[in-house]
């Protein structure tokens, strides 16, 4: 009998130490009494059922121990997903562990680049690609995405100029895009590939979101769609945006080319030794890569009627805000400058007024100014008492 998931449930968070939850005031200090955390990109719903089976076993054993993750029943879970799924083929041998992607990113901005060395990156982005680039000594170059008849695109001709440069060694790719909720077509991933290869360049490709698509949109992964270009191509993939396990702190990092292979352990494992996951991250990584599907179909049906009833409430009560199409990630990007122009005052009104705590678009880049983020992972009844809390501050 197939397992059906109830999403509506609403879970108490509170008290558990959750960030999302219980330290939103220490992330956003003036966030009021009884704010509503749509920030965080995790979700307010429990796993699915073959991964707390699994977590229970790992507890029955008794023993924590130091734990290693290179099993053939690791490997094979994490090969055959992907196999499953996006028809890659992955190499066991390239599957290389960290307790997260930003964690990875900022280990290879150190093996691959130098002090002062440039990094690319396509804003509004990912807010940490740019803080591991400046905090480890580096240059952010933008290539800003561009709206093109209210869709973002890339723009290409920046792109070739800014990898001309020989200080500029690789592109960050966020894929699908977050914030702005862009699964890139195959013709503009090889066209990114296209434009690194002519100069170069490696391309570290965030594809953590890449499970999270729209149920008529598929993604896909850069080194399968371009295995040619691999020895330059570094995904990160990972199973907790997928399955809500981001607190296990476990990602897979492909690395192909044996240079960097070696430049990794030393790093990773010599300099910094967080080259161990814990027993918890290991089983319940095995367990949602063989049995999670299931969970997975149902919650991505419930993020479709989510994210169109995002849609629909804005078209009906605040018609004049922009909301972006999100063709993957549970994010849904909405420019509000119709109802506010100011970052600053927009995020008082949605944070002090709405007691709504959101990503603020500026946090993205100053092309987000104006721009709001919203977490839609959430029981539908949260999500609407979000909305309408929005929706009465800023027609105030």
């Amino acid at each position: 009998m197939t397992e059906s998931y109830n999403f509506d449930d609403i879970l108490n968070r509170q008290n558990t130490d959750s960030l999302k939850w219980d330290w939103l005031n220490k992330f956003l200090p003036e966030a009021p009494e009884g704010a509503l955390p749509l920030w965080v990109a995790d979700m307010d719903f429990p796993v699915a059922e073959p991964i707390l089976e699994a977590l229970t076993a790992c507890l029955d054993r008794k023993v924590f121990g130091y734990s290693y993750y290179r099993s053939e029943a690791y490997l094979d879970a994490v090969t055959g997903w992907f196999k499953r799924r996006f028809d890659w083929s992955i190499d066991p041998e390239s599957i290389y562990y960290s307790p997260g992607v930003v964690p990875a990113i900022a280990a290879l901005i150190r093996i691959l680049t130098e002090s002062g060395d440039s990094v690319i990156i396509q804003r509004p982005v990912y807010y940490p690609f740019t803080d591991k680039i400046v905090n480890n000594g580096r240059n952010v170059i933008n290539n800003p995405l561009k709206l093109v008849s209210g869709r973002y695109e890339m723009d290409f001709e920046d792109l070739e100029e800014k990898l001309k440069a020989t200080d500029t060694k690789g592109l960050i790719l966020c894929s699908p895009h977050n914030p702005v909720g862009r699964v890139w077509e195959p013709d503009t991933l090889k066209r990114v590939v296209e434009l690194c290869k002519a100069y170069g360049k490696w391309i570290l490709s965030d594809e953590i979101h890449g499970d999270l698509t729209r149920k008529a949109i598929r993604h896909y992964p850069l080194e399968a769609l371009c295995p040619e270009y691999k020895d330059k191509i570094i995904t990160c993939t990972a199973p907790s945006k997928t399955f809500n396990l981001a607190g296990l702190h476990l990602s897979n990092i492909i690395l192909n080319d044996p240079a960097l292979r070696k430049a990794w352990s030393e790093e990773v494992d010599g300099r910094l030794s967080i080259g161990m996951a814990s027993p918890f991250a290991i089983v319940s990584a095995i367990a949602a890569y063989n049995q999670g599907e299931v969970w997975l179909e149902q919650l991505r049906a419930y993020l479709d009627d989510n994210i169109e009833f995002v849609y629909d409430y804005f078209k009906n009560k605040l018609p004049e805000a922009i909301v972006h199409e999100t063709e993957g990630t549970y994010l849904v990007w909405v420019d509000l400058r119709s109802y506010e122009n100011d970052p600053n005052k927009l995020e008082e009104k949605m944070l002090k007024e709405a007691k709504v705590a959101l990503d603020e678009g500026y946090f993205f880049g100053p092309e987000g100014n104006g721009f709001e983020r919203i977490n839609v992972a959430c029981p539908r009844a949260t999500l609407n008492e979000a909305l309408e809390r929005m929706t009465k501050a800023l027609l105030k």
